[in-house]
């Protein structure tokens, strides 16, 4: 590997996602590729991903929970159903 792929691979290396980022309702959203209602919805009803509560108006998801909640949900076949 030349010194320039080297470069190219360490600048990815720190573009990797952090794992515990705090994103608002819309980059949350963005990433479900759902509607920021969905989350509300989800939130008030249950089934959603695991949010954080920063205030009494405020909430926050980590890319972990939403990455966790889309893999509880992800299946092989259509007779497999995701955990609830």
């Amino acid at each position: 590997m030349g010194t320039e792929e080297m470069m190219k691979q360490t600048n990815l290396d720190d573009e990797a996602p952090d794992l515990d980022q705090l994103m608002d309702e819309r980059q949350a959203a963005d990433v479900l590729c759902y509607s920021v209602r969905a989350l509300q919805n989800w939130r008030h009803r249950g089934g959603g991903p695991r949010f954080v509560k920063v205030s009494a108006r405020s909430v926050r998801y980590r890319r972990r929970d939403l990455l966790d909640w889309i893999n509880e949900r992800t299946v092989g076949n259509t007779t497999q159903t995701p955990l609830q």
